[in-house]
């Protein structure tokens, strides 16, 4: 059969660019019970640059891009198109 790569539970369950001093990322979005963009907003915005130094910015674009996407969206079900 194929050979199994070792994988650190620490890397799946805990990644350390999730964790921020004494909290980690998904504890905030679970207890404040955020929704799938503003919960993405978070993780992309707790994890720019500490996932890959070169990726800061890239994060945090994709952290805008998901609260535009949200903005937009609610503006469809308000019918509010500023």
């Amino acid at each position: 059969m194929g050979v199994k790569a070792k994988i650190n539970d620490g890397d799946i369950n805990h990644p350390a660019y999730y964790n921020r001093g004494k909290i980690e990322v998904i504890t905030v979005i679970e207890d404040w019970n955020l929704d799938f963009y503003l919960g993405n907003a978070l993780k992309y915005i707790a994890r720019a640059g500490r996932k890959n130094k070169a990726e800061y910015i890239t994060d945090l674009g994709k952290a805008i891009w998901c609260l535009d996407r949200l903005i937009e969206l609610e503006n469809r079900c308000t019918g509010d198109f500023k």
